[in-house]
């Protein structure tokens, strides 16, 4: 792991549990996960629901019964990690990607290395491939997609959806790279030929690289302001010179420099040069 503790998680501090305290550092040493990296409040009332759903009085029991059970161990991923997504989240971000930035990444470079990190089930790399296809750059580009969460990560690349995750994707986009399935919508085999799903521990597996784009949208603002700092330098290090790092609608980086970055536009960071 990072090694990296906020403030308020020494169990010295006032106020500390220590059984929740012990809870994250078996997680740490079993599973590489560090939950002290996520804002504490937040995440210890979403696992205490959970426990308790499950009538373990302590986080030691609930431990006990992880360890031993893969159904209850995918299930705490599931609800750790934050899987709200849908298909061209907040529309006219991703209108500048298609129109400014991808012609120009492309303009630059035989070929673009993109990479959408903590991709849940997969509504935004499918977004991007459908905007590279528009573009007629899917056969000179690649979209690596990777999720802390195996379980999503097989929802994203059964790549079927329910009809409200599509509601704001443009009609002739739907209606071209898109299946009417039972109950919503399936994409078509061209977008997934050019993603690759993988897992990827943001806060402990190492960066690959470089990348033309990185897309990590609406997870930042579940961690800490430490880890924060952490993820974007070794975003901008991952990026080429001149590469674009696309942030969400909450996640505006006040002190780009800090990490070798620079406003390129509302939510979107260049590499400099």
């Amino acid at each position: 792991m990072t090694g990296l503790s906020p403030a308020g998680s020494d169990p010295a501090a006032a106020g500390a549990d220590p059984d929740f305290l012990r809870f994250v550092e078996q997680i740490r040493a079993h599973t590489r996960i560090d939950l002290s990296q996520y804002k504490e409040n937040q995440m210890k009332r979403r696992l205490t629901t959970l426990r308790l759903r499950h009538g373990f009085s302590t986080f030691d029991a609930y431990w006990q019964a992880l360890s031993r059970s893969p159904e209850l161990m995918d299930e705490f991923l599931d609800r750790m990690t934050i899987n709200v997504s849908e298909f061209w989240r907040n529309p006219g971000r991703w209108e500048v990607l298609g129109s400014r930035f991808l012609p120009e990444l492309l303009q630059d470079n035989p070929r673009l290395r993109c990479w959408s990190a903590a991709c849940s089930t997969g509504e935004e790399p499918y977004t991007l491939s459908i905007l590279l296809e528009e573009l007629g750059a899917s056969a000179r580009s690649e979209i690596t997609a990777t999720d802390l969460d195996r379980g999503v990560l097989a929802k994203a690349e059964a790549g079927e959806y329910h009809s409200r995750s599509v509601k704001d994707v443009p009609k002739p986009l739907l209606d071209k790279h898109f299946k009417a399935i039972p109950g919503g919508f399936a994409v078509r085999p061209e977008l997934r030929r050019i993603i690759r799903f993988r897992q990827h521990n943001l806060l402990d597996d190492r960066f690959d690289g470089p990348y033309d784009l990185i897309i990590c949208r609406n997870v930042m603002i579940y961690f800490t302001e430490e880890a924060k700092t952490l993820l974007y330098r070794k975003f901008a290090e991952a990026l080429r010179p001149g590469g674009i790092l696309f942030v969400g609608s909450t996640e505006q980086i006040f002190s780009p420099g800090d990490y070798g970055l620079e406003s390129a536009e509302t939510f979107f960071y260049r590499r400099k040069a």
